[in-house]
């Protein structure tokens, strides 16, 4: 079968090859990926980065639960939460009527009791009765005075005053409730004594001791930052929760401090041994089941360096050899670098240490 071609079709059959390879050529390659944004972090001494964090409540070193040395009725409450105090304010009342009816019997068996010792001093002066006779009646006047006394004081018992000036931090009874003797109704803490309470796990006991300085900063102002010691530490945990209770006094706390609130206490961790460099767990890297670092030289490109790893934290490593302090290591997405890649720093955490958060304490 023969086929005809035109001058027209052998034209376009010739520049069709052309067209193509002219195309070819001229298509513009794509532009090169940008480089990676990383973290990475300056290497620094162990002694200057770890750090241990608990978080804990604002209480005043004072708190004094008050209640009534006898049972009773309440029937007033003169004070509410928040409310300053002095000490001798009459924070509550118990109803009187009991007490009031109990004392006036006591004064009762009282003026008897005196009415009867001088009618037998009298006769005793006379000789009409014995010596024995005028003691027993000198005996019962001695009773009746000491039950008129504690009569007087069961009725003033029926008064709640203030030991000492402060703040009412809870009330635990309102008007109409049957309390119980000593049952708390108001508690009263210092304003002026200010420390914050927090939970130390068993894990960080032992590195803690009574003294130790720390940096105290409320969660509700990032601002507001106090220094502050350890003031206390319980000698045994928490039967529930298995914390040993720690008490941390500010030095110099401001009007900002209020009782109650929500405060993170920092501890420095002290090195075990000198020389030695803390990185975040995060920024190890498995080479040959060995642990590396990714360092970052002075182009910002990386590189992979096996390190020698003396002891793991919780969520640091302190490290024997591998590094120099001021070197700066990437400490997140370490997975998904390749040797020699060029990176971007797109944060820097020069010496920001990984920290533990312990629970509130209760």
């Amino acid at each position: 079968m023969t086929f005809q071609f035109n001058s027209r079709q052998a034209a376009l059959l010739f520049l069709a090859p052309a067209a193509f390879a002219l195309a070819a050529c001229g298509k513009v390659p794509p532009p090169p990926e940008p480089p990676r944004p990383v973290l990475t972090q300056v290497v620094g001494e162990s002694a200057g980065q770890g750090a241990l964090v608990y978080a804990g409540e604002v209480r005043s070193r004072y708190e004094t639960p008050l209640g009534f040395r006898i049972p009773g009725k309440v029937s007033a409450r003169l004070v509410d939460a928040g409310a300053q105090v002095k000490a001798g304010d009459v924070l509550a009342r118990l109803d009187p009527v009991d007490t009031a009816l109990s004392l006036a019997a006591a004064d009762a068996q009282l003026t008897l009791a005196e009415a009867e010792a001088k009618r037998f001093r009298e006769l005793r002066r006379q000789n009409f009765v014995s010596q024995a006779a005028l003691d027993a009646r000198e005996t019962t006047l001695k009773s009746a005075r000491a039950q008129a006394d504690l009569a007087r004081n069961q009725s003033a018992y029926t008064v709640l005053r203030a030991e000492q000036a402060g703040v009412v931090a809870q009330v635990a009874a309102e008007v109409g409730q049957v309390v119980a003797a000593g049952q708390t109704v108001l508690r009263v803490a210092r304003p002026d004594t200010l420390e914050v309470a927090i939970a130390v796990p068993e894990s960080r006991v032992s590195g803690l001791r009574a003294g130790a300085n720390a940096d105290v900063a409320l969660w509700a102002d990032g601002g507001a930052n106090y220094a502050g010691v350890l003031r206390e530490l319980a000698a045994v945990a928490d039967p529930a929760t298995r914390t040993y209770a720690a008490r941390v006094a500010l030095r110099e706390p401001d009007a900002r401090v209020l009782l109650g609130m929500t405060a993170n206490v920092r501890f420095a961790e002290a090195s075990r041994t000198d020389g030695l460099l803390a990185v975040p767990l995060t920024a190890l890297f498995q080479q040959d089941g060995k642990p590396a670092l990714w360092v970052v030289d002075a182009a910002q490109t990386v590189a992979l360096r096996p390190v020698d790893v003396a002891a793991y934290g919780e969520r640091s490593a302190t490290l024997r050899a591998g590094v120099k302090s001021g070197e700066r290591i990437v400490v997140a997405g370490v997975h998904k670098l390749a040797a020699g890649e060029k990176i971007k720093v797109a944060a820097a955490a020069s010496t920001a240490p990984a920290t533990a958060i312990a629970p509130a304490a209760q």
